[in-house]
């Protein structure tokens, strides 16, 4: 199983068991973070950019790795996801640069999954 796959995987088992174990706090947070994505001012793809590059500011692998697959099912270019990666990169510092890395390759197996 490939790291797209086993994040997938991963990612879906546990949140299953969260939600299942959870309380309402929890339940109502994963709630907010799903609808906070729902087209608005700004629509679901530019929001998907936003949360790629906090993600990669605050060095979250699994943060960024969940935002490439959403980018890249919402039909964003590799062009559009790399600026908004350059922005993390340029808010982060270097400090990001292994993040970039990582999320790089992720993306990689993302259009791999895709094809």
């Amino acid at each position: 199983m490939n790291r797209y796959d086993e994040f997938q995987k991963f990612r879906s088992e546990l949140n299953e068991k969260i939600l299942a174990r959870g309380s309402l706090v929890t339940k109502r947070f994963f709630t907010l973070d799903e609808k906070a994505y729902d087209d608005g001012a700004l629509d679901r793809s530019t929001k998907e950019l936003l949360g790629l590059t906090a993600s990669l500011v605050l060095r979250c692998d699994d943060c960024v790795a969940y935002h490439l697959d959403q980018c890249v099912q919402r039909g964003l270019t590799d062009e559009q996801i790399l600026e908004a990666l350059d922005i993390g990169l340029v808010v982060g510092g270097s400090i990001v640069i292994p993040h970039l890395r990582r999320g790089v390759a992720f993306l990689e197996e993302c259009r791999d999954a895709q094809a």
